[in-house]
């Protein structure tokens, strides 16, 4: 994960002291279930990500990923990093480029929560959607690999690699509203009037389809790993939230990119996008219909695909309330994380707009 981009997210840096271990203890483990391990081990902290902290470690010429748990009271069926080494492990071999996955430990007393290692790729990590620095071709091809790839995803069929079970099908979206929602109100910090409206319109507006696939649940730009030089993905990195679900709610999820304003994310919204090279949202949701078989841009109802964004705003409004309440715990991965939470108002506020317009295509 040798990330280049944003200096606030990229590269490594000591361990926080929150996440201290006994890297001597660390190392006994590897000896013991990682293949080819030989120390002396070093540990550094990646400086990205807001939910499971994540370490590289180096020993004997080789590189390694870490994952852990935060420390702290955790939200329920939050930060699972056994399921995220599950699917890893199931998805090697398919068009899905993953990491290897090496070892699953769940006893805490090695360094304190559950872990999992797997390999380290050496690639770029992008933080801006607008790809600084590229000509439009190379934007346009860095697009089209990305919506290869979550097609190809939505496409396994989850029995075929052992993940019947790694979720429970159907009322997907229903039970999704309704875990996001519980989810929110554990992590609730402030009152939030437009929070409280997508609370109530979220179950009453459920679509009537339904579908179940491998659906990532955090599929962007840079939960991807790049080729140092091409325009291909050589891993898809945090399948922390990855369950059994709808495949066009993880699309729209991906989405939100066009979506997304100034002071709520990274974000399309407002880019003149054909100058730059990068598809508009309806041609690039068309080119997914037409790789997943699906047909065309008129078979997903705008109402329904609004739903599914509306839904999806919502959905990181509660991972955003977390990270706040993980940042005033003192427990948070990232020193970014209250500046993270801020995103919280804005973003809900976003959302609930977007929820009046799909009422207003219904009237």
């Amino acid at each position: 994960m040798n990330a280049s981009g944003s200096a606030d997210f990229s590269g490594t840096r000591p361990v926080a002291p929150t996440y201290s271990f006994d890297v001597g203890r660390l190392a006994d483990y590897m000896r013991e279930h990682v293949e080819g391990f030989r120390g002396p081990l070093e540990v550094e902290q990646f400086k990205g990500g807001q939910s499971n902290p994540t370490f590289r470690l180096q020993a004997g010429g080789q590189r390694y990923v870490l994952r852990r748990k935060p420390s702290g009271v955790l939200l329920p069926s939050a930060h699972a990093v056994e399921r995220e080494f599950r699917v890893i492990s199931a998805l090697a071999g398919t068009e899905v480029p993953v990491p290897r996955a090496y070892a699953l430990c769940e006893a805490p007393e090695v360094i304190g929560t559950a872990f999992y290692i797997m390999e380290y790729i050496e690639g770029r990590v992008l933080w801006e959607p607008a790809l600084p620095g590229m000509a439009p071709a190379q934007r346009g091809a860095i697009y089209d690999e990305m919506n290869r790839v979550i097609a190809a995803m939505h496409m396994i069929d989850p029995a075929s690699i052992g993940l019947a079970d790694y979720g429970r099908p159907g009322n997907y979206i229903e039970r999704q509203v309704a875990r996001w929602t519980t989810q929110y109100r554990a992590a609730e910090t402030e009152r939030i009037e437009a929070a409280d409206q997508l609370i109530d319109w979220l179950p009453r507006h459920l679509p009537a389809n339904d579908e179940s696939r491998i659906v990532h649940g955090d599929y962007r730009l840079d939960n991807v790993i790049l080729h140092p030089d091409e325009p291909r993905i050589l891993a898809v990195l945090d399948w922390e939230l990855s369950t059994i679900g709808h495949p066009l709610v993880d699309f729209a999820y991906h989405c939100m990119t066009w979506r997304m304003i100034e002071g709520e994310a990274r974000g399309l919204a407002g880019a003149d996008l054909a100058a730059l090279g990068i598809p508009s949202e309806a041609d690039y949701l068309r080119t997914y219909l037409r790789r997943t078989g699906r047909g065309q841009f008129a078979e997903v109802s705008e109402v329904d695909w609004g739903y599914y964004l509306v839904f999806n705003m919502f959905r990181l409004v509660g991972i955003l309330q977390g990270i706040t309440a993980r940042a005033l715990q003192g427990n948070a991965s990232s020193a970014g994380a209250l500046e993270a939470g801020k995103r919280t108002r804005p973003l809900a506020e976003h959302a609930w707009k977007l929820a009046q317009q799909v009422d207003a295509m219904r009237a």
